[in-house]
């Protein structure tokens, strides 16, 4: 039987280094023709994630789990250098030393990404896998501000002529500011395992706004896809989002499952 911690492993690196290497992507095409540098950085951290990549494809479920706990470190030394290059270029267009096409809150997202996955990496090397109460509105507060910031991009990238598709979007990040409010209160409150059914109640509610919200960035992808809209969206971000929205909704019933079990 395969062990979990190999399966979960696997299943992260896959998922989060193509996010990597498309941020790398985003980032380079969204700076200047004067910033060489920074874009020739972000053209090695695509090779980077391309080659963990072709890595990854070498191992199965069956990998011995010393082998994906020595590959979930090189993996985590990538993230955290990722995310090192990603708040420099924060730094600098905070500071006004550079301007950019990259808005700086989408540094700041693509950043907290990077040390989310660098996290994920160093838990599933300690042996953690089984969510507590505390993480699971912890990992919703993460993915509800990445919802957020999605809808905000969204309407900031689309055209203006765009009103009904701009208006969405605006609902979209008021729907899930509110959300991300609501689960920094739940997490003050700190409930602990008996108290489940306000956790089912939090999941639930995540979960139809998430649906919601997906289902109407595959309808922009699809449009994007088609040049039925005008936006300066690039059609591989559209999918970006869409891939994002849907990790979400996974996770959300990954944790449905684990607190049905506590029963």
């Amino acid at each position: 039987m395969a062990n979990p911690i190999v399966t979960r492993s696997l299943d992260e690196i896959q998922f989060w280094s193509r996010i990597m290497k498309e941020h790398a992507l985003f980032l380079s095409l969204g700076f200047t023709h004067e910033q060489q540098q920074l874009i020739a950085e972000a053209q090695q951290f695509i090779t980077l994630f391309e080659r963990i990549e072709e890595k990854l494809a070498r191992f199965t479920v069956n990998t011995d789990i010393r082998q994906i706990q020595a590959f979930n470190s090189e993996v985590y030394q990538a993230a955290v250098a990722i995310w090192s290059y990603k708040r420099k270029v924060l730094g600098l267009t905070l500071r006004c030393e550079i301007r950019t096409n990259n808005f700086p809150l989408l540094v700041d997202h693509v950043s907290r990404e990077a040390a989310y996955f660098a996290n994920r990496l160093k838990e599933l090397n300690e042996g953690k896998l089984a969510p507590k109460p505390d993480s699971i509105i912890q990992e919703n507060l993460f993915f509800l501000k990445i919802m957020a910031d999605h809808a905000k991009f969204i309407g900031h990238l689309l055209d203006p002529s765009e009103r009904k598709l701009v208006e969405q979007a605006r609902e979209f990040s008021h729907d899930f500011d509110q959300l991300v409010f609501q689960a920094v209160d739940l997490d003050s409150m700190r409930p602990q395992s008996e108290t489940v059914p306000i956790l089912d109640q939090f999941l639930d509610q995540n979960k139809v706004s998430v649906t919601s919200l997906r289902d109407f960035k595959k309808t922009a992808r699809d449009l994007i896809e088609a040049c039925r809209i005008k936006s300066n969206i690039h059609p591989l971000l559209a999918d970006h989002t869409f891939r994002e929205a849907e990790r979400f909704l996974e996770i959300i019933d990954l944790f449905e499952t684990h607190l049905t079990g506590r029963r």
